[in-house]
């Protein structure tokens, strides 16, 4: 069967057949042994199970996933994601990039320049201790702002691409 449809669309076709090879497997799993009694009538218990049948199927699922994951990955590795400069498959290793600057910032861009440190132990102290930072806070707070500006803008172009740009490929039946 011919498929044009969007990688959105893919990954829900995708899930649906990994979906439907895991009842396989579950089934499997349930009828491919079973358990008699000693003097029980063995063929009256037996579950209904078909080891060839079963196994094709199978192979069928597996076929079909690797497919479909094939036409992904290379839908993924030609297709640029809005005026990036980056295909799809760049801008998924860059996105977690983004969140791993973002989140490193935040709390560097929350700092004050100069703080109090909390001192623990017994009794008081008439020492009182500031931390510093050793870097400049308001380009840190710049920073911030524009990787979060960056990822929310690529997160939004690579939406648009998978839910308007379209990849053909063939499954047998």
């Amino acid at each position: 069967m011919k498929y044009l449809v969007t990688s959105a669309e893919a990954s829900k076709i995708l899930k649906k057949l990994l979906e439907e090879k895991n009842l396989v497997l579950s089934n499997e799993r349930q009828s491919s042994v079973f358990n008699a009694s000693l003097g029980e009538d063995i063929e009256s218990v037996r579950p209904a199970y078909n080891y060839e049948e079963t196994q094709s199927i199978l192979e069928s699922y597996d076929r079909k996933i690797r497919i479909l994951k094939h036409a992904v990955n290379c839908f993924n590795s030609s297709h640029m994601v809005g005026d990036s400069g980056m295909t799809i498959d760049q801008v998924l290793v860059y996105i977690p990039q983004l969140t791993e600057m973002r989140n490193r910032l935040y709390p560097m861009q929350n700092r004050l320049p100069k703080q109090r440190s909390s001192i623990g132990g017994i009794g008081s102290s008439t020492v009182i201790d500031y931390s510093y930072t050793n870097y400049s806070v308001e380009k840190a707070k710049e920073d911030y702002r524009r990787i979060s500006d960056e990822l929310r803008k690529i997160q939004t172009a690579l939406d648009l691409v998978n839910t308007t740009v379209k990849m053909e490929f063939e499954l047998p039946d």
